[in-house]
């Protein structure tokens, strides 16, 4: 079974034991369950939401918390001695996905 989910404003599909980066998740404890899904496909039946599908979920264990690579922004202006460097990392969450209930 397979599911394509909303969170940070941002949509993932996933299955059963798939493990994902999203963005950061303030959770409590090591579990996490997001309801708003989308889409659910098992085998030869598609359920679409409108725009949520009704009762599905999706449960996620929570693997660790981090931040991505360095990230370099520089800005440069020709002529005028303008040079700014800064670095960016971005926070995500890795979850594992546990299950998947329609």
């Amino acid at each position: 079974m397979k599911a394509i989910f909303v969170t940070g404003g941002k949509q993932y599909k996933v299955s059963e034991g798939d493990e994902i980066y999203v963005e950061k998740l303030n959770i409590e404890g090591d579990s996490v369950t997001f309801d708003s899904v989308l889409m659910l496909i098992d085998g030869e039946n598609v359920t679409v939401g409108t725009p949520n599908v009704a009762g599905a979920t999706v449960e996620a264990k929570l693997v660790k918390n981090g931040k991505q690579k360095k990230v370099i922004v520089f800005k440069f202006k020709a002529k005028k001695n303008y040079r700014r460097r800064q670095g960016h990392r971005q926070p995500y969450t890795k979850l594992q996905i546990t299950k998947i209930s329609a």
